[in-house]
């Protein structure tokens, strides 16, 4: 019977290394999945519509919430197990990047109702300067 504890052990370690590595692999993953930096940064375009077009598309997370669930599932099994030897800080990596992936959300979000929302206004100034120049007209024939 010692023998078969001896395995049992070993074995509980080794699955709690082998969790801890997938939720590690899943944030990595998840992280790899959000937009890189100069992708947000340098963005070229003719016009501000392009911009943001651009902007949006670089906010893309992708699979990142994805990954980020697999991670929290397996943080999860191995916490409950007890398996971690370091739980806080796997949790301390779990909530950054799930707050990184909120923060990258949230910008996708409001870059979009920007799009919306810019050639709405870029329409309504234009509506708006040609009846200034009708009105000046008006004004000036009098």
């Amino acid at each position: 019977m010692p023998q078969a504890t001896l395995d049992d052990d070993d074995l509980f370690d080794e699955a709690a290394s082998e969790m801890r590595e997938d939720v590690e692999s899943s944030l990595e993953q998840a992280r790899r999945s959000l937009p890189a930096p100069a992708e947000i940064w340098d963005v070229g375009s003719d016009n501000t519509l392009g911009v943001l077009n651009t902007l949006r598309s670089a906010l893309d997370t992708g699979d990142a919430g994805e990954h980020l669930r697999d991670a929290k599932k397996w943080y999860a099994m191995g916490s409950k197990a007890d398996a971690f030897d370091d739980p806080e800080e796997l949790a301390t990596e779990i909530e950054r990047t799930e707050e990184l992936i909120t923060d990258v959300e949230s910008a996708h979000d409001r870059i979009d109702d920007l799009t919306g929302t810019i050639p709405q206004l870029r329409t309504a100034l234009q509506d708006a300067d040609s009846e200034g120049e009708t009105g000046d007209a008006d004004t000036a024939e009098v």
